[in-house]
């Protein structure tokens, strides 16, 4: 069954709107990181930061694929952040870490058991605030849905 052109219009509108929310929210994580980093110190830095980079992966992933459900974003996003802690266990992360201070922010150097864990948290954390804004921006289209029959 064709969709109408309303529906597709109204279809694409939401992909947009949910790529610009996904782009915000993407700047607003990254100047909590760096908030973080400027007014906490030790380990709430440096997990709270860990937690962080789960959640901007997160939004990365609805940026890219506005459609897809929180709980495969959050996925995404854990299993990224574990591939690149995991990733560390070899010397190119630390490598490249010593050339780029954007390598060194985007891979890490060093791996650390306890940083799975505040990947974990995140995806959670993210996966909760993506479930949240889904149902609430659904809730519009629910009340018209209600209103045509």
């Amino acid at each position: 069954m064709a969709l109408l052109p309303e529906t597709r219009d109204r279809a694409a509108a939401d992909r947009v709107r949910t790529r610009l929310a996904a782009a915000g929210a993407a700047l607003l994580v990254v100047g909590a990181g760096l908030g973080l980093r400027a007014v906490a110190t030790g380990s709430v830095a440096k997990y709270g930061g860990d937690a962080l980079y789960t959640v901007l992966l997160l939004c990365l992933v609805v940026l890219v694929a506005p459609r897809v459900s929180p709980l495969r974003a959050a996925g995404s996003a854990l299993a990224v952040s574990c591939l690149v802690e995991f990733l560390q266990l070899s010397p190119v992360p630390a490598d490249l870490s010593r050339r780029s201070t954007l390598a060194r922010l985007v891979l890490g150097s060093t791996f650390n058991p306890p940083d799975l864990f505040w990947y974990a948290v995140g995806a959670a954390a993210g996966w909760l605030l993506h479930t949240a804004v889904r149902s609430l921006r659904a809730r519009p289209a629910r009340l018209r849905a209600a209103a045509r029959t």
